[in-house]
């Protein structure tokens, strides 16, 4: 038997930095759900001496957030490891990798909700989204399946956010966009705050509305300090397209009416 679940790309309508928390800095972001971009995450049967995931992944088992999310499953209970000696995990990947569309913490979010149901974990959203937290910080989103959700803290605060679903069309350069070394510039070179007045403003609005009122780099904080790193990010400017998370995806929403 297989059991297979879509993993969704998402985009950042807007993202802020509002302030910093230890080693992170705290954000306060629109996240999108894209209902055309998705990886197909399976349990398949098969006899495994140990954890065996299959996919074209950028690095190596132990890093991978699948990897990350079963072994805190594995504490939770012992039904876990019993489950995945009979069972293989297999990804298909769509979703490009260092590319702002959050491919890995989607994959690690789907496979914790397939996790809990097939396991018969009886864990609640609010509890899966504790685990989650550990992972990533965009692994939260995608557990809770909002289509649109106001995200703060360093992530693990999600709002759903009530709008209409978005047609988002993507390109992705193949240009390799460092997360880590994007947040360096913009603390040595960029750094500012948002304001709690302004935050508050960009949550009550709709996407729609947002993309029609920013600019590029007035809607990403992370699009300066990446393009500074990256200057051929600039080549794919183009009117009404924005920038994901720390890159290297530029989006445009296609509901916006002129």
């Amino acid at each position: 038997m297989i059991v297979t679940k879509k993993s969704y790309a998402k985009v950042n309508i807007f993202l802020k930095i509002v302030g910093k928390r230890d080693n992170y800095h705290e954000l306060a972001s629109r996240f999108v759900r894209v209902h055309s971009l998705y990886d197909l995450v399976s349990f398949e049967d098969e006899a495994c001496k140990e954890f065996t995931l299959e996919g074209n992944f950028g690095c190596e088992l132990k890093k991978n957030t699948i990897y990350k999310a079963y072994l805190l499953l594995k504490e939770v209970s012992p039904k876990v490891e019993e489950y995945f000696k009979n069972k293989k995990v297999k990804v298909e990947k769509n979703i490009p990798e260092f590319a702002g569309l959050g491919g890995g913490s989607s994959n690690a979010a789907t496979f914790i909700l397939m996790v809990n149901e097939e396991c018969n974990l009886g864990l609640t959203k609010d509890e899966l989204c504790n685990l989650a937290v550990k992972i990533g910080a965009d692994v939260p989103f995608f557990v809770y399946e909002y289509d649109s959700a106001n995200v703060s803290g360093i992530g693990e605060k999600i709002e759903k956010f009530d709008e209409e679903v978005l047609n988002i069309e993507i390109i992705t350069p193949n240009i390799k966009c460092d997360t880590g070394l994007i947040f360096k510039a913009f603390r040595e070179k960029f750094y500012k705050e948002s304001t709690d007045e302004e935050i508050l403003k960009l949550f009550s609005q709709k996407s729609v509305e947002i993309i029609k009122e920013y600019s590029i780099s007035a809607a990403n904080d992370l699009y300066k300090p990446a393009k500074s790193i990256k200057k051929e990010l600039e080549k794919f400017e183009k009117k009404d397209w924005f920038f994901s998370g720390s890159g290297s995806s530029f989006f445009k929403v296609n509901n916006v009416k002129k």
